[in-house]
């Protein structure tokens, strides 16, 4: 089926984005859709929210996860926001997971869920996984069991926070300033494919699908590729496949690789 074709019957590709206080969610959405711009926020009746008024819902502690995000850049992305469970908040859990039950259930793929990109940073604060975390992928049911299954990825957001980790470490191990801050990138890398994060991953009674390490979102021409390119391996649905390399505008070799695919 032709791109066009494709998002005339199912509309736009649906994200929900899951991370704590911080993550970094805004700005990898924003780097998914090419733009610094803040997105626009539409209620569950379409109608376009005040952004006043949604900074106000938020100092009171409400939050509505039907509310829709659609940056003008990229309007063929439309995400849902979903605060973390770092404060253990049972309410919030809840939420989400009646959200991605009544989405896996819609009869129509328009309506429905297709991803879950959930934001862990990797700043020193907050390395470890939350138990708000632990339960989520413990607990909740992303449809594995029925034909309309949500893959997860996590997104290891603020990775460049453990570039400088790796250099301190060099350092202290005698390597040179320079040959340290060239080095550390690897080194950071080799470290976290060996470090607690993933074997606690491995270990989740609902793993995810796959990881993605993403640093230097908050800076101009940082590559978000890998973020796409796992997406696109996650997804099982020919139809929703299409439909999201055609819809991503950032990485162009994907798109004339499923093209040849196709």
């Amino acid at each position: 089926m032709d791109p066009s074709e494709i998002r005339k019957k199912i509309g736009r590709f649906r994200i929900l984005v899951i991370g704590r206080a911080n993550a970094g969610k805004t700005t990898i959405l924003q780097r998914v859709c090419n733009t610094w711009d803040s997105p626009e926020i539409y209620n569950i009746a379409g109608e376009k929210i005040d952004p006043a008024v949604l900074q106000a819902s938020r100092e009171r502690g409400e939050h509505d996860i039907e509310n829709e995000m659609v940056f003008q850049s990229n309007p063929g992305f439309v995400f849902h926001d979903s605060r973390g469970f770092e404060a253990g908040g049972e309410s919030e859990y809840n939420m989400v997971k009646a959200f991605i039950t009544r989405r896996s259930k819609e009869t129509k793929i328009k309506n429905q869920l297709h991803v879950i990109w959930y934001c862990i940073p990797m700043d020193e604060a907050s390395r470890s996984f939350t138990a708000g975390e632990n339960k989520f992928f413990s607990e909740c049911d992303t449809g594995s069991t029925s034909q309309s299954s949500v893959p997860v990825i996590i997104l290891f957001t603020k990775f460049d926070a453990l570039y400088d980790v790796a250099f301190k470490q060099l350092k202290k191990n005698g390597t040179p300033r320079q040959d340290a801050t060239t080095q550390a990138p690897k080194h950071a890398e080799e470290s976290f494919a060996n470090g607690p994060q993933l074997r606690f991953l491995n270990d989740l009674p609902r793993p995810p699908k796959c990881h993605v390490c993403l640093p230097d979102m908050n800076k101009d021409g940082a590559d978000c590729s890998p973020l796409i390119k796992r997406t696109a391996e996650t997804l099982d649905n020919e139809v929703l496949e299409q439909l999201f390399v055609s819809t991503q505008q950032t990485n162009l070799e994907l798109c004339v690789e499923y093209a040849i695919k196709r």
